[in-house]
């Protein structure tokens, strides 16, 4: 009797120490194993808990803290909050656009791979361009992913199809540009689902069969690599 008073004592005060966290906890005595694995989680709770304590407070803080987002060192400080959504209404507000090279890249991208479709068929593209750039194995500058060869041909057409590169119309440059602004300042992805390739509507290529389709925005078809997950072994 000595001992079973020794041991619910023990136990008593392991509650105690774990701060009530499972105060509707009773000590069971019997041989149910599910008796023995409430012990042992009360156990592990309380190690959790002194561990806890131990950590300093601006270091719980750090490692607790929300993830900030990914910024790349072209990417302009800007004060005008990116919109939710591109939109023509909002569209028509901006200022004309301007920046730097990257920012040239990604305009022209979307002037010439997109002027005809719609401001959802713009932005689109414009999303591809960005999630390649998220992804590692694409090159790490808005212009590197958009000249980049390979399997003997270009990532995007209007990069090596012969054609001037100069925008004749002023208008859907001013729309393109304004575009890859806001793209680029922070707007939201949320049109083609993480795609990473494209194509249009009136060609099927081979890569499309190991490639996962997201979405189909005007005369393009959206595409990314599917989902890896780990394997047991």
């Amino acid at each position: 009797m000595s001992v079973l008073k020794s041991w619910t004592g023990g136990m008593l005060i392991l509650l105690a120490l774990a701060g009530g966290s499972r105060a509707e906890t009773t000590v069971s005595q019997s041989n149910d194993p599910t008796a023995v694995a409430e012990q042992g989680l009360m156990q592990l709770l309380f190690q959790e808990r002194v561990g806890l304590q131990s950590v300093p407070a601006d270091r719980v803080a750090a490692i607790t803290a929300a993830p900030v987002p990914r910024s790349w060192p072209w990417q302009r400080e800007t004060t005008v909050e990116a919109p939710t959504v591109i939109n023509a209404s909002w569209l028509a507000l901006q200022p004309r656009a301007h920046g730097d090279a990257q920012f040239e890249c990604l305009a022209q991208t979307i002037y010439h791979e997109a002027r005809g479709e719609t401001l959802q068929g713009q932005v689109a593209v414009a999303e591809v361009v960005l999630n390649r750039l998220d992804d590692p194995r694409f090159p790490k500058t808005i212009c590197g992913v958009v000249g980049q060869g390979g399997r003997g041909g270009c990532a995007f057409s209007w990069t090596c199809d012969g054609r001037p590169d100069q925008a004749a119309d002023r208008a859907a440059w001013d729309q393109a540009a304004k575009i890859a602004r806001a793209m680029i300042d922070g707007a939201p992805r949320r049109l083609t689902d993480g795609a990473t390739f494209f194509h249009t509507i009136g060609v099927r290529p081979t890569w499309t069969r190991s490639y996962q389709r997201t979405a189909q925005i005007g005369a393009h078809t959206f595409y990314r690599r599917p989902l890896q997950t780990a394997s047991i072994r």
